[in-house]
């Protein structure tokens, strides 16, 4: 189904959608939310946004379309919620966020959290903070969706800067190179509480001597999705299919090997969830929110990259 998505998309949005990787990650928000796929109320949608915002905004660029997507897939009235997405978007600035896509995808995650929405949004500035207090070179805007998510947790922020820093620290000792990555790596092993700490380190240093051993790459951009099959446990030996998938990906969609090892764990994760005997209830639950924040983050990163290259012309 993915790659029928992302073939209609390449065709559709050919002189609208500029950047690849933005029509990937459309068509997996399609193939992971578990959602049929309709290219004309997808453009339909994009127009509706693009008629109800502002003229300089990020909704007005082709990510237009990713959130479009992101709307279709997950709530059953999009137009409705896409105004209560503005008003998200405009009180989080008003609480200190700063303009812009990454604010935009934090809006998103707090549509998609059933608890007290904006009542979160004050923690997570907090929760953002602590992160910038501990490493102010590492933390920037990008980080604003993550410590949305991260906000939404029950530990007390003290306790949950903690065990960021622990992952941190002992993924490091371990052979992760520090830097944006390896934070973006703790912050997603700190979104389950259940697991023990030592576990999930444990389980990440497998994960990365078996895509060595597979012959695979070991960049710091794949930390993230490390981490994300660290919460399966015995993700090691998921390492041959998601290479079975990325090599299928690399086949029809060239150039794009880094993206398509992303896509490749994600979609694997989805697969595990809808064989939901493999796993039990709440990690499933977790992983959904795992494959959530990547996508999020994968949003954030691209329009962000869009909106310096637009501001450098």
């Amino acid at each position: 189904m993915y790659k029928d998505v992302y073939g209609d998309l390449k065709k559709r949005l050919r002189w609208k959608v500029a950047d690849t990787r933005s029509l990937m990650l459309i068509a997996s928000l399609y193939v992971t939310d578990n959602q049929v796929y309709d290219g004309d109320s997808l453009e339909e949608m994009a127009d509706y946004i693009k008629k109800e915002v502002g003229f300089f905004t990020t909704m007005q660029s082709h990510q237009r379309y990713t959130f479009a997507a992101m709307l279709l897939t997950r709530f059953q009235h999009p137009q409705e919620k896409f105004s209560e997405f503005i008003q998200m978007y405009k009180a989080l600035v008003d609480g200190g966020f700063s303009m812009g896509a990454y604010t935009y995808v934090s809006a998103m995650v707090l549509l998609n959290d059933d608890k007290s929405h904006l009542d979160i949004a004050p923690r997570a500035m907090d929760v953002y903070k602590k992160m910038r207090k501990k490493h102010f070179f590492l933390t920037g805007q990008s980080d604003y969706p993550l410590a949305m998510l991260l906000a939404q947790g029950t530990k007390e922020i003290d306790t949950l800067i903690e065990r960021i820093e622990f992952f941190y620290g002992k993924l490091n000792q371990s052979g992760f190179h520090i830097g944006n990555d390896l934070q973006t790596m703790s912050h997603i092993l700190s979104l389950i509480e259940e697991v023990d700490p030592e576990v999930l380190v444990t389980r990440c240093t497998e994960i990365f001597d078996r895509l060595k051993d597979e012959g695979m790459k070991t960049k710091a951009m794949y930390y993230p999705q490390i981490a994300m099959l660290a919460f399966l446990t015995n993700g090691k030996e998921h390492i041959t299919h998601v290479k079975e998938i990325q090599e299928s990906l690399n086949h029809e969609i060239r150039w794009q090997k880094d993206m398509n090892f992303m896509m490749a764990v994600t979609l694997h994760l989805s697969d595990q969830i809808e064989n939901s005997s493999l796993l039990q209830t709440n990690l499933s639950t977790t992983i959904e929110t795992l494959i959530q924040a990547q996508q999020s983050a994968s949003v954030a990163a691209i329009a962000g990259a869009t909106a310096a290259s637009n501001s450098g012309s």
